[in-house]
């Protein structure tokens, strides 16, 4: 049987694997750490147990979709509710509002909050919702870097239809024409952060992303964010695909051309295909160092990343819920800072996520697990240290101003994440989140494709590459590429 090697046992590793298995491939999954999922992993400290990662589940179509594949019913394996809003959000002025999930409600509290005309909040999500319609097939479900991709119907319809995805104005200068509420426009501004972007510079087509999560709704896996990663591990398994952990890949052997295995543990271990789930960068410069270097690729900015402290919180704040966000109240300057200073604002928006609102033996009776955010530049070599102690201090005042409570002494148990740590773990150049950042009307089309150019049988997926990253984006990219690698047929 034709043997395939994944490199990285991340989300769109794992799928990638389970594809190439249903395709007629003996595959082996070579991982440098301890554990499967990536980024989508999980720790317990003193009783509470936090999702290190991801914390966000929309379209959970495409992880059902990998248990479809092997004929598996999902429910039997993996299992998760809708929710019924989307997020809960703060601001230093007093002002809050709870988004509902369903699409009616959330307008008509939109309208009434924020002053706004019912209709052009209805109008801006049913645009949004045309903008998916375009470009899906083509942006989302494609390679962008195959011919064939534009020798279609609906690739000829996508690119019609161009003036209406508003790639030429960015998403905040969509937002600012659209709505007369500055509340509401950072509302939608904050969308460009699901891939570590600046919604004063990355194009305007990035209003699908409400679209996602309003339409296909926001979701919460019974056990948890890391039963994504672990659910899909099993299925993996039971299909007889080898996980090999603790086995850090040195080297893509290339011959004649072609890849034709991997370097792990001093010995080299020979397939017919290779896939690379390791960031672009750190595969290149990495596993590729002999090989031509696709510079203008890899010189793309990078995403934000991001600065996470995991807080057991003993006590529960019943006006808090899974999603909850602390805006900052110059969200352009906090951007500037981020991306052309490479450094932190003073006045952080920050991100709350609280699975124990949904999952309570999460944390002790009476107490909650808070996984809080801030987005940050990748590691430049900045003074971490400095930076987390200084982070964490404007965090802890902002908590105290909005919710009127000293939050400090109510730490019970504290882990920090940082860039470094990021890039450590998971090999994401600086620390990035999502690879390359969107800051660019054509940065859909800049990022690297998901096959090899230059070199035969070699692959990649994943955050890093086509078409992003985002769990369902890395879902799709295992899709792409597994429907790139030629069928064993019997």
């Amino acid at each position: 049987m034709p043997k395939a090697i994944v490199i990285g046992a991340g989300i769109a590793g794992i799928a990638t694997a389970i594809r190439l298995r249903k395709k007629g491939y003996e595959v082996t999954v070579y991982e440098a750490n301890a554990y499967t999922g990536g980024k989508l992993h999980a720790f317990k400290s003193k009783g509470y147990r936090f999702d290190a990662g991801p914390s966000l589940f929309t379209m959970p179509q495409y992880v059902e979709a990998l248990f479809s594949l092997c004929k598996e019913p999902t429910e039997e394996h993996f299992t998760y509710k809708r929710k019924d809003t989307v997020c809960h959000y703060f601001w230093e002025d007093g002002q809050r509002f709870v988004a509902r999930a369903d699409k009616d409600e959330f307008i008509d509290d939109a309208a009434k909050t924020f002053q706004e005309d019912r209709s052009v909040i209805a109008k801006y999500l049913r645009r949004n919702a045309e903008k998916y319609a375009i470009t899906h097939h083509v942006f989302l479900e494609k390679s962008l870097h195959k011919l064939s991709t534009y020798f279609s119907w609906d690739t000829f319809k996508s690119f019609l239809q161009m003036p209406r995805l508003h790639i030429s104005k960015s998403l905040h200068k969509l937002n600012r024409q659209t709505f007369n509420n500055e509340k509401l426009v950072q509302l939608f501004d904050r969308y460009a952060t699901y891939n570590g972007s600046d919604p004063y510079k990355t194009p305007g087509i990035m209003s699908i992303i409400p679209h996602l999560e309003m339409h296909f709704g926001t979701f919460f896996p019974t056990n948890g964010m890391h039963d994504i990663s672990q659910s899909l591990t099993k299925l993996a398994e039971r299909q007889g695909i080898q996980f090999e952990l603790n086995s850090k890949v040195s080297k893509i052997v290339v011959q004649g051309g072609q890849a034709r295995g991997v370097e792990v543990k001093g010995s080299t271990q020979s397939a017919e295909v290779v896939v690379s789930n390791m960031d672009v960068f750190s595969s290149y410069k990495h596993l590729l160092k002999d090989q031509k270097q696709p510079e203008k690729t890899l010189r793309q900015e990078r995403s934000s990343s991001a600065l996470i402290f995991y807080w057991g919180i003993k006590k529960e704040f019943p006006e808090l819920d899974l999603h909850n966000i602390f805006f900052s109240d110059n969200y352009r300057e906090e951007f500037r800072q981020l991306f052309d200073e490479k450094g932190l604002f003073n006045d952080p928006t920050v991100y709350v996520h609280i699975s124990s609102k949904d999952k309570p033996d999460d944390a002790p009776e009476g107490c909650e697990n808070w996984f809080v955010m801030i987005n940050t530049p990748g590691n430049f070599g900045q003074d971490w240290e400095r930076l987390k102690k200084e982070a964490r201090a404007n965090i802890l005042a902002k908590l105290k101003r909005i919710l009127g409570e000293d939050i400090e002494s109510l730490i019970e148990t504290e882990d920090v994440l940082e860039p470094i740590t990021i890039e450590s773990k998971t090999s994401s150049h600086r620390g990035s989140l999502y690879g390359a950042s969107s800051n660019s009307q054509f940065a859909a089309f800049l990022r690297h494709p998901n096959f090899s150019g230059k070199i035969e049988n070699l692959y990649f997926c994943g955050g890093s590459v086509h078409p992003g990253g985002g769990i369902p984006l890395c879902l799709l990219s295992a899709r792409i590429t597994a429907d790139m690698v030629p069928e064993i047929r019997s």
